[in-house]
């Protein structure tokens, strides 16, 4: 079943997208041309991957009633000069004080099952292809 999100262009490079009657909002660095208002949409790409992660080792705490205080994430990134893409993505999560030390293997695994690294391991087909509004 296919899934729709309608794209908007309200002004200079800024960008939004409407999912699920949410709206979110993107722009371009004042240095790229934009008003510098919003994340641009590589930023949102980024923090995709790094909140998905940040969700699951949520969750994994909340599932096992552990206290979730402290508990963080910290993401960082490398370029491929070459190529000008991300080469390396790490996560970094904290542990909250008391986080049980036989735990430590699995919230990392489940971090590691963030369904957005998923779809980038297996990526899929995208296809751009151009129309014209109906007479």
């Amino acid at each position: 079943m296919a899934k729709e999100m309608s794209i908007g262009f309200p002004g200079g490079v800024a960008v939004e997208a409407v999912a699920d009657g949410l709206l979110i909002r993107t722009d371009q660095p004042v240095a790229h041309g934009g008003g510098g208002t919003a994340p641009a949409p590589f930023d949102l790409f980024l923090a995709s991957i790094g909140t998905c992660a940040g969700f699951y080792a949520l969750r994994f705490c909340q599932e096992r009633g552990i206290d979730t205080t402290g508990l963080a994430a910290r993401m960082t990134w490398e370029r491929n000069p070459e190529k000008k893409l991300i080469a390396m993505i790490r996560i970094e999560l904290t542990l909250p004080a008391g986080f049980p030390e036989k735990y430590r293997a699995a919230i990392i695994r489940a971090a590691d099952q963030c369904a957005v690294k998923k779809h980038l391991v297996e990526a899929p087909e995208i296809e751009v292809f151009a129309s014209r509004p109906l007479p």
